[in-house]
């Protein structure tokens, strides 16, 4: 499969998914570490790729979404931004508000199905 199909599938079939440096519970950069505690705090589930274990996702990821660093925070096949973004987001409650209302929205599909 094509690199951009595979985040295309990633990232439109994940309400939630961050691209980072390491792992939710071992990120390798202090960015990732702030961006993945902003999230976590949100206190809903959510997708990561650990973008130094998968090189080509590293590569080609910047040029899908048009953003050049890590880490990559996209919302409902949105790109939300990177650490700064959500840092500020968290601070001032909207990323709790929009990642609450993806999962929720989340939620209700794959109940349907």
């Amino acid at each position: 499969m094509d690199i951009m199909e595979t985040l295309r599938e990633q990232i439109e079939g994940n309400a939630i998914i961050l691209y980072m440096k390491g792992s939710p519970q071992a990120p390798q950069c202090g960015f990732s570490a702030r961006t993945v505690q902003a999230v976590m705090a949100c206190g809903q589930r959510f997708a990561y790729v650990d973008v130094l274990a998968h090189p080509e996702i590293r590569a080609n990821l910047p040029k899908y979404g048009d953003w050049p660093t890590f880490p990559q925070l996209w919302v409902e096949g949105e790109l939300v931004g990177g650490c700064d973004i959500v840092a500020e987001m968290y601070e001032n409650g909207e990323l709790k508000d929009l990642i609450d209302g993806a999962a929720e929205r989340a939620g209700a599909t794959e109940e349907e199905k």
